[in-house]
């Protein structure tokens, strides 16, 4: 699951996105989708019907019914800040859990390595 809070500006780059998506080819289609998911955290299967290309109409329709909120830039920045924080933290804690496990800590390895080197 993706992001359904955007800032108008990052709604105008999707809606443009979407409109050369689906004017693209298979393979453009393709790399603007992963910039949809890579860039703005928004994947189309969140929003739309299985089987049905999703538009820039389709896009405006889910921001009418509510399954995309509108928010200010302020809010957004703030709240990609979080989600990258948690992100970190959540890393983190696999990162030390795995070690916890028997894995080893690269990142010590790599200091190792380092200071022979």
């Amino acid at each position: 699951m993706g992001r359904t809070k955007f800032s108008q500006h990052e709604i105008d780059i999707i809606s443009m996105l979407l409109r050369k998506k689906n004017a693209g080819t298979r393979f453009q289609q393709k790399k603007i989708r992963h910039q949809l998911r890579v860039n703005f955290e928004f994947n189309i299967s969140d929003f739309n019907i299985q089987g049905k290309a999703f538009g820039e109409e389709d896009l405006h329709d889910a921001i009418k019914r509510g399954a995309i909120q509108i928010l200010d830039d302020a809010t957004i920045a703030s709240m990609k800040e979080k989600r990258a924080r948690d992100r970190e933290r959540d890393q983190a804690l696999k990162e030390q859990e795995a070690i916890d496990n028997g894995a080893v800590d690269w990142k010590e390895v790599l200091k190792e390595w380092e200071a022979m080197h």
